[in-house]
C-alpha cells in the first residue's frame, strides 16, 4: 500500500502536525484544568459539572466515528478537518454571552460535535507523516506536552491575579490560530485503495475489543483527576498557582517519556508498556487517597509519566498495528472515542453523581481499582492469547 507523499514535503509537514499538537494541548491546558473550576465558581453543582463533561464525552465520542467513517470511506480527511477546526472554533465564541447552566449545555453539544474529530484526525495525519518512524511518535506529540505545561504554569499565575473568567477567551485565540494553520496539514490519498468496509470490520476483532475495553477502564480511572483534581487541591486550601504547578509537573514528566519513546518502545513491547501503565495509574489513584501535604501531591504528580504518558503513546501505536491502511482514521477514532470519550465520560459523571455525597478522597480509592482491574484484565488476555492463534 503506498501514499502519495513528496519525501521533500515530509520536514515541513511534521512541523504542522507539531504546531497542531501544540495549540491543541496548549487550548487543552486551559481548559482541563480549568472549565470546571470556571463552571464551580459560576455556582454549578458537582452533578451539573459531572453532567456538562459526560455529555460532551457522549456527543464527541458518537461524532468521532461518524466523521471518521466519512473521512475514510471518501477520503476527504483534511477538508473535514479544517471544517471541524474552524466550526468549534466559531462556536467557542457563544460562551461569551451565557454564564447559564442550560444554555452552555447547549453550547457545549454543538462545540463537541465538530470538536469530535479533530484529535484522532490529528494521530492520523501523524502515523501517515512518520511512515516507518513511527515509534519516534512521542517526539512529535511532546510539543503538545510542551504547550501544556507552560500554559498551565503561567495561567494559574494569571488567574490568581485576575479572574478564571479570562479562559473563555483565551480557549478561543488557541482554537482560532490552530484553525488558521490546519488548512496546511498533508492532504494524502491511498493508492490502490481497498474496500472500507471490509478493512474496518478488524475493529470488531477479539484482540481490538479487549484492549478498548481495558483502555475504557483506565480512563474511567481517569475522571476524577480531569474532572476534580483542581477542585479537589481549591477545596484542600490551595491556590490557582500551586493547581498550575501540579499540573505542570505532571506534564513534565510526561514530556520525558515522549522524548524517550523510540527508545523505551524498541527495548519493551507495547503489550509490556501498557501493563505498567496500568499498575503505575492504580497506583498513582490509591495514594491521593493518603496524600494531603503539598510535598505528597507533587510527589505523586511524575506518575502521570506512565499513567497518562506511556499508556497513550503505546496505545495510538497498538491501535495502529492493528488496523489497516483503509481504516486508520476510525481505528484512531474509535480508540479515542472509547478510551477519551465514553472512558471519560463515564468517569466524570460517575465523579459528579457521587462527588458530593463520597468526596474526592474516596473517589480516587474507587479510580485505583478500576485502574487495577484494567491492567489484570489486559495481561491476563495476553497470557490466554499467546496459547491460541489470533483470529
Amino acid at each position: 500500500m503506498t501514499r502519495t507523499m513528496d519525501k521533500a514535503s515530509n520536514h515541513s509537514f511534521k512541523f504542522v502536525i507539531g504546531s497542531q499538537y501544540f495549540l491543541y494541548f496548549g487550548v487543552m491546558g486551559i481548559f482541563l484544568p480549568y472549565f470546571n473550576l470556571y463552571c464551580y465558581h459560576l455556582d454549578f453543582s458537582g452533578f451539573q459539572i459531572g453532567s456538562l463533561s459526560a455529555l460532551r464525552s457522549v456527543v464527541m465520542i458518537l461524532f468521532a466515528l461518524i466523521w471518521s467513517v466519512l473521512a475514510d470511506r471518501f477520503q476527504i480527511r483534511k477538508p473535514l478537518y479544517i471544517l471541524c477546526s474552524f466550526v468549534s472554533t466559531a462556536i467557542w465564541a457563544l460562551f461569551f454571552f451565557s454564564t447559564d447552566f442550560w444554555s452552555m449545555l447547549a453550547i457545549t453539544v454543538l462545540y463537541a460535535l465538530f470538536y469530535a474529530p479533530i484529535i484522532s484526525f490529528l494521530e492520523a495525519f501523524t502515523m501517515d507523516v512518520l511512515g516507518e518512524e513511527k515509534k519516534s511518535y512521542g517526539r512529535l506529540r511532546v510539543w503538545g506536552s510542551l504547550a501544556f505545561i507552560m500554559t498551565v504554569v503561567v495561567l494559574g499565575r494569571v488567574i490568581d491575579l485576575y479572574s478564571i473568567d479570562i479562559i473563555i477567551g483565551l480557549i478561543f485565540l488557541g482554537s482560532l490560530i490552530q484553525a488558521a494553520i490546519s488548512t496546511k496539514v498533508p492532504g494524502i490519498r491511498i493508492k490502490n485503495y481497498a474496500s472500507f468496509t471490509i478493512k474496518a470490520k478488524v475493529l470488531v476483532k477479539r484482540r481490538v475489543i479487549v484492549f478498548l475495553f481495558c483502555a475504557f477502564l483506565m480512563l474511567v480511572s481517569h475522571g476524577t483527576y480531569y474532572g476534580f483534581f483542581s477542585i479537589h487541591l481549591e477545596d484542600m486550601g490551595y491556590g490557582k498557582t500551586f493547581i498550575g504547578i501540579a499540573w505542570a509537573l505532571a506534564t513534565i514528566s510526561e514530556i520525558l517519556v515522549m522524548i524517550k519513546s523510540d527508545r523505551i518502545f524498541k527495548r519493551f513491547s507495547m503489550e509490556k508498556v501498557l501493563v505498567f501503565s496500568f499498575m503505575m495509574a492504580a497506583l498513582r489513584w490509591f495514594a491521593l487517597f493518603f496524600a494531603k501535604s503539598p510535598e505528597a501531591i507533587l510527589l505523586l504528580q511524575p506518575l502521570h509519566a506512565f499513567s497518562y504518558g506511556t499508556f497513550h503513546v503505546a496505545s495510538i501505536l497498538y491501535i495502529d498495528s492493528l488496523t489497516p491502511a483503509e481504516a486508520k482514521t476510525l481505528g484512531q477514532a474509535a480508540n479515542n472515542a472509547v478510551t477519551y470519550g465514553l472512558g471519560l465520560m463515564v468517569g466524570f459523571f460517575v465523579s459528579g453523581l457521587f462527588f458530593e455525597s463520597l468526596g474526592s478522597f474516596m473517589l480516587f480509592f474507587i479510580s485505583g481499582f478500576i485502574a487495577l482491574g484494567g491492567g489484570l484484565l489486559f495481561k491476563g488476555f495476553q497470557l490466554m492469547d499467546t496459547r491460541r492463534p489470533a483470529l
